[in-house]
């Protein structure tokens, strides 16, 4: 029985073969770049490939000061390097140390040719692009049943809104039948009236991609009369239903994330709304009691009862007052009256005659004051304090 090797040695073997072969330490592989990766640690992945065979391919960091342009799907190249195995995988790879192009590839020239026809025909144009609904509710998605695609946007959706409802049309998106069936996945979610619809599918090389780069997707989408999200490969993938589709998100876990809006994030949004018109309201009310208090301070100042009820205290104190003066002016009337009573006493003929003297008065009854006021023969009375004496003048003598 032959000697048994472990997997290592076997690696080894074929290594230390593949070093020894000068051909493979110095050659130059022509061919179309397909399914290619630039990695966070600045190294290069991709395939090399023709009609009938397929070759991977890596290029380092430390070898890409040489290369002067972008890798991208399609283009035909010349890769200078060295095929070696990579031990630990027991794989074999072309390690380049430089790249220089070599023309573009057949599907890179189909897919240019398609995307300059469809932009003449203003399918790419700005102003056919749709909104993408804030709100949305009910969610289309045009992708494989089994693939990562949809069970990161059904993960993603249920972080984000568990309320969001999810229609999937199970899609091929990939093979010779794919775009017929990815057309017909986006006419007949069209007709749910849904709010918006997500096509794609997860990364892959150009030719897995390619069904997203048929015409009769394009139109497909193009025709759509909900707005459509298009989620095709990775970020640096790019496809004709990229640029028709109203909105483009790099993987379908973004585009989850652009058509599902956050609920916690809207419940807290709405929850401080609500709070701040809360505090609004209590602050309104707060002013208008106290406005209704000043307007109910107002309206007892001008209140008519108490109106009514200052004037008559008003009236009461100036009818106290009207009588402190009647009464002043009582007294000092009477003060007044008792002065000129006694002064009158003092002058009154009756006080006269009650000291023994006489009252004179002519037949008119008007007083006798002087000599002259009488003549011989004139009648007089002569009032004394019991009565009067009727006389007659028997003679007039004037004191000189």
């Amino acid at each position: 029985m032959a000697g048994i090797y472990s997997v290592s040695q076997v690696n080894s073997y074929i290594k230390n073969m593949f070093a020894q072969d000068f051909a493979l330490s110095r050659i130059a592989v022509r061919g179309e770049i397909s399914n290619c990766k630039y990695h966070t640690s600045g190294h290069i992945y991709f395939t090399l490939k023709d009609k009938s065979g397929t070759l991977s391919a890596v290029m380092f960091a430390s070898q890409r000061r040489g290369l002067s342009f972008q890798l991208q799907e399609g283009q035909q190249v010349v890769v200078s390097g060295s095929v070696d195995v990579y031990e630990r995988d027991g794989k074999y790879q072309l390690y380049a140390r430089s790249i220089e192009l070599d023309g573009t590839g057949d599907l890179y020239a189909r897919f240019q040719k398609l995307r300059d026809e469809l932009e003449e025909m203003g399918m790419f144009a700005a102003e056919y692009k749709r909104p993408i609904p804030k709100y949305a509710q009910k969610i289309g998605v045009v992708t494989a049943s089994t693939g990562a695609a949809i069970r990161d946007i059904m993960n993603i959706t249920h972080r984000r809104n568990p309320y969001v409802q999810l229609v999937l049309y199970p899609a091929l998106v990939q093979g010779a039948e794919a775009a017929g069936s990815i057309a017909a996945g986006i006419r007949v979610l069209d007709a749910r009236n849904l709010d918006v619809l997500i096509v794609g599918r997860g990364g892959g090389s150009m030719e897995d991609l390619w069904a997203f780069n048929e015409e009769l997707v394009a139109q497909a989408i193009f025709n759509c009369r909900t707005p459509v999200i298009s989620a095709v490969g990775h970020e640096t993938d790019v496809t004709i239903a990229d640029y028709v589709a109203d909105l483009r998100a790099p993987t379908p876990s973004a585009a989850a994330e652009l058509a599902v809006f956050d609920y916690r994030q809207f419940e807290e949004q709405r929850m401080a709304c609500q709070a701040a018109i809360c505090r609004g309201m209590e602050r309104q009310l707060e002013q208008r009691r106290h406005r209704i208090e000043q307007y109910r301070l107002q309206l007892r100042l001008h209140d008519p009862e108490r109106q009514l009820n200052e004037k008559r205290k008003r009236l009461a104190d100036l009818e106290e007052h009207l009588q402190a003066m009647m009464e002043h002016r009582i007294l000092e009337a009477r003060h007044r009256l008792a002065l000129t009573g006694g002064r009158l006493h003092g002058l009154s003929p009756l006080e006269k005659i009650s000291r023994g003297y006489g009252f004179l008065t002519d037949a008119a009854g008007k007083r006798i004051e002087h000599i002259r006021d009488v003549r011989k023969e004139d009648p007089i009375t002569i009032r004394i304090l019991d009565g009067r004496i009727e006389a007659r003048v028997t003679g007039v003598e004037e004191l000189e």
